[in-house]
């Protein structure tokens, strides 16, 4: 998955303070600026009453920054290994591991190209900027920007375990329910009984785009993806998954006005991998393309 404009935005924004952190020091006040001076020159022999003032333009003076790490800097490469060993862990090094790889990669060993493109991991540099964010007090936003690292690899369950660290900061709290990385919308939270996780039914076959169909002479929902059929029937253990007879250890019910069943069981019903993070009571479901 591409990384989203606005976390790209906010990424390079903490690799510029973090590289200029590290320079600040070696540069004076007027280093970005050019120097103006006037120098009195005399004129040629038609004008020679009156002097005319020439202004000289003084190219700015390079700065640590700029030898170290732009394209023309003789200690480019080196520069740039040296800083990613102290920002690896940090958004800055996804960054400078990208540029190495993408500037200097026929000077790379095979080791290192794989050390680099590890450090490159989108769902890696997105959690590092929400760690930031959380140590600037900045939740809400570190929130935002974990939600897309969840979304950038949908089967890491240490995304999901660090989202939810950040939902308990915010007072949200309770059983989460991801599929495909989003968060459905649902008129129900999820919940826990005897054992068994159970989800509305509607939210969880919508978000895996399935048919859904409610018999009220029965009390049954069917769902119906990819040529494959369940269907339950509220208050019983008693499911059919392709005609085939299945026993539920958690029948389906019906809570505030919303069907909720067994969640690792309509899921794998319907080929989608099911996953437990447990210590933030997230029920993780996603498609294994």
């Amino acid at each position: 998955m591409n990384m989203k404009k606005p976390m790209m935005i906010a990424a390079s924004c903490v690799v510029a303070t973090s590289l200029m952190a590290g320079s600040a020091l070696a540069k004076s006040d007027n280093a970005n600026r050019a120097e103006r001076t006037e120098v009195t020159a005399p004129s040629n022999e038609t004008a020679k009453e009156k002097d005319v003032k020439v202004k000289v333009e003084v190219e700015p003076k390079a700065s640590v920054t700029g030898t170290t790490y732009e394209n023309n800097g003789k200690n480019g490469y080196k520069g740039l290994l040296n800083a990613i060993e102290n920002v690896k862990d940090k958004p800055a090094g996804a960054v400078l591991a990208d540029l190495l790889l993408t500037k200097y990669e026929t000077q790379l060993t095979a080791e290192k190209k794989a050390e680099l493109e590890a450090i490159v991991e989108k769902d890696a540099a997105l959690s590092a900027a929400a760690d930031l964010l959380d140590t600037q007090g900045n939740v809400t936003d570190a929130v935002y920007v974990q939600k897309e690292a969840v979304k950038a690899n949908v089967k890491n369950l240490k995304a999901y375990k660090k989202l939810g660290k950040l939902y308990e900061k915010l007072g949200k709290s309770g059983v989460q329910l991801y599929v495909n990385g989003e968060e459905p919308s649902m008129e129900v939270r999820p919940f826990i009984r005897e054992g068994s996780t159970l989800v509305p039914f509607r939210a969880i076959s919508e978000a895996l785009k399935a048919e859904v169909s409610w018999n009220s002479e029965e009390r049954s929902v069917t769902v119906t993806r990819d040529g494959i059929t369940v269907k339950l029937f509220v208050d019983s253990t008693k499911a059919y998954v392709d005609g085939k007879e299945v026993t539920l250890e958690v029948p389906a019910a019906i809570v505030e006005g919303n069907t909720v069943v067994p969640a690792r069981f309509v899921s794998e019903a319907l080929k989608a991998v099911v996953k437990w993070e447990e210590e933030s009571k997230s029920v993780v479901i996603y498609e294994d393309k």
